[in-house]
């Protein structure tokens, strides 16, 4: 038996390992598929992260008077100049969803902002304009639709420690939900709601006529 396999060519003997392996592969799922052996072939998962460290802690004096859900399609495309797409160049098509704040600082406020009148029924309040927050992406709402990549990228992605960084589009993304942000009435929902929000908590106190005012 020995003599035999030394006398095979070096092709025989690669297509005889190749043929162990699939039987080996197709006799593991066979026995996966078995009641009580799938426990076999299981893939657990385990969380082996640190513990979550307290860098800083902020104190927060803006009021959050209204959000924003947003959703944009972003088609990213790198190319190289006289190098075809086939050979060097990716395109991404990614779905990002996200969400703006829009916010009243209410720690700008000055003594001179807040004007009562002596028999504390009437108050007068200015504040600054309401402002937006960053574009915070929902990640499982955002999704890659299509990646296509050159010969010379998937040969990068192997040696890359992120192979497919999707970084570049989530920032895009972000850019994008930002500038929508500002081109719809979030600031002026954001207001309003604040100005609502003051009027019924002074109200509560006891104040009859409340005015509120923004700008500087």
């Amino acid at each position: 038996m020995t003599t035999s396999l030394k006398r095979l060519p070096g092709w025989a003997k690669v297509l005889s390992a190749v043929v162990l392996v699939l039987v080996v592969l197709l006799a593991g799922l066979r026995l996966s598929l078995l009641p009580g052996l799938r426990d076999v072939f299981r893939e657990d998962t385990y969380d082996r992260s640190g513990p979550t460290l307290l860098k800083s802690i902020q104190d927060i004096s803006r009021y959050d008077a209204a959000s924003g859900n947003f959703q944009v399609v972003v088609d990213l495309e790198k190319d190289t100049q006289y190098l075809p797409d086939a050979v060097r160049g990716t395109r991404t098509l990614y779905v990002g969803a996200g969400t703006v704040d829009a916010y009243v600082d209410l720690g700008k406020i000055g003594e001179k902002d807040v004007t009562v009148n002596d028999d504390r029924t009437s108050a007068t309040l200015r504040l600054p304009h309401a402002a937006l927050g960053k574009p915070a992406l929902d990640p499982d709402q955002s999704y890659a639709v299509s990646k296509q990549r050159g010969l010379l990228d998937r040969l990068g992605d192997i040696f890359s420690d992120n192979p497919n960084d999707e970084r570049a589009v989530q920032r895009l993304a972000a850019r994008h939900i930002g500038d929508a942000a500002k081109d719809s009435q979030l600031t002026a929902r954001a207001e309003e709601n604040t100005t609502s929000m003051l009027k019924g908590l002074l109200g509560s106190l006891g104040f009859k006529n409340v005015q509120v005012t923004y700008g500087t």
